[in-house]
């Protein structure tokens, strides 16, 4: 069989400049044709500030820090920007603009501030003479180790625009399935919140008004009409309980989900087991899991770190711990099919195609197709959930209006039968 080879892990440089944080300030001076002119310009100092506008061949009067706005809050980075930025930068770098220029010029017209900032700080670190990937490194919120070992790769091999390329496929894909799994997610939570403020609005304000009536009858109501009517009285007295017991309980439910491990890996085994929406998740690790691995073999990232990052990139406890035994198992001199098999998880089909991977030295292919399909298969599921979800919430909804009015109702039958 084929020995899979990839190309060392390139180590990062320790030593990581600090960068002075920047500003916007606004200044007016006069230029070089004694015509009075004022602008904004981005710098660590005042002074820093007078003397590019001296260089520019503008006498300063006054510059001054420009203050944040009261009411209107900068637009954060998101990951979609990340993903943009990426695909811009291995377009431009594919045309032949050198990285110093595309980094300048990306930063100089994009539409949000803080993202001109950051690529402002990284273009100050390379032309100092830092390496990209360490310039990247400190920014971790918006770069993640998988991210700067790929482009420390490229630096490596030489072929930054292709890495940048592959990044910008990964990020791209990750987040049109992180969108798809939102949407999966979305449909039956909304079922039931919107089952639950229908009754709600109904115990308090609906029943009440039938139970006004009731009261003039005289006679004993129905079971199921006293039941829904004990419901409303209780809502009623205590709606603020509920509403604190709610409120407490997301509470605990999010503190719980931060702080501990324990939990949240409990939680990635229940929802793998919710149906349609448990198959779903499956799907999507393993998408994540191919992806990652194809991304970063394909880039020269050895296999045992590779798994290192699709294990993380998994998103779900489960695969997280069966991709680091596998891990464990490559490490030991076992085939990565073999070891994927022994863990009782992945299915024949996406252990075939690793086998076919390895034997032909092509696994960075066969894992892109595998990515592929499950992506659609999450596609093609997720769409189905949507189509089902909605005659869903219809049957929901109509069972439990329908079931309250039954019982608001059942009563003036009975009269009715009486009286007959």
């Amino acid at each position: 069989m084929a020995t899979i080879t990839a190309k060392k892990k390139p180590k990062a440089k320790k030593k990581i400049k600090h960068q002075p944080k920047v500003f916007t300030y606004q200044w007016k001076g006069i230029n070089r044709d004694g015509q009075r002119t004022s602008g904004e310009l981005k710098g660590s100092t005042i002074a820093e500030v007078r003397s590019v506008l001296k260089s520019q061949g503008v006498t300063p009067k006054a510059v001054r820090k420009k203050s944040p706005p009261l009411f209107k809050s900068e637009k954060k980075i998101t990951a979609m920007d990340i993903a943009m930025i990426t695909r811009q930068i291995a377009t431009m770098l594919a045309a032949g603009v050198p990285l110093v220029t595309t980094i300048e010029l990306l930063g100089r017209g994009h539409e949000k501030a803080k993202v001109r900032e950051l690529l402002g700080i990284i273009l100050s670190d390379v032309q100092s003479g830092i390496p990209l990937s360490d310039s990247l490194r400190p920014h971790r919120l918006h770069f993640d180790d998988l991210y700067v070992d790929l482009v420390a790769a490229g630096e490596h091999s030489g072929s930054l625009d292709a890495v940048f390329d592959r990044i910008a496929t990964y990020r791209e894909k990750a987040e049109q399935l992180k969108s798809k799994i939102k949407k999966a997610m979305f449909y039956p939570a909304a079922v039931v919140i919107v089952a639950i403020a229908v009754t709600v609005l109904l115990l308090l304000f609906v029943v009440p008004q039938f139970e006004d009536i009731f009261k003039g009858f005289g006679a004993e109501l129905p079971a199921f009409t006293q039941i829904v009517v004990g419901l409303s009285r209780g809502l009623q007295a205590s709606w603020y309980f509920f509403a604190i017991a709610i409120v407490v309980s997301i509470w605990l439910f999010k503190r719980a989900h931060r702080t501990s491990q324990a939990f949240r890996n409990r939680i990635d085994e229940m929802v793998l087991k919710i149906p349609a929406i448990g198959d779903i998740l499956h799907k999507a690790a393993m998408a994540r899991f191919a992806r990652t691995l194809s991304t970063t073999f394909a880039a020269g990232v050895p296999l045992i770190d590779g798994l290192e990052s699709a294990a993380g990139a998994s998103g779900n406890y489960v695969y997280r711990s069966a991709l680091f035994k596998v891990r464990q198992e490559v490490m030991a001199g076992m085939q990565m099919n073999v070891a994927m098999r022994t863990t009782k998880l992945f299915p024949d089909m996406l252990i075939q195609m690793v086998m076919i991977g390895e034997e032909s030295g092509g696994l960075d292919e066969m894992l892109n197709k595998v990515a592929n399909i499950y992506e659609m298969q999450v596609d093609d599921a997720v769409d189905g959930l949507s189509s089902l979800i909605e005659p869903i919430m219809m049957v929901v909804i109509g069972t439990v209006v329908g079931g309250l009015i039954v019982a608001m109702y059942l009563p003036i039958f009975q009269m009715g039968n009486i009286v007959g």
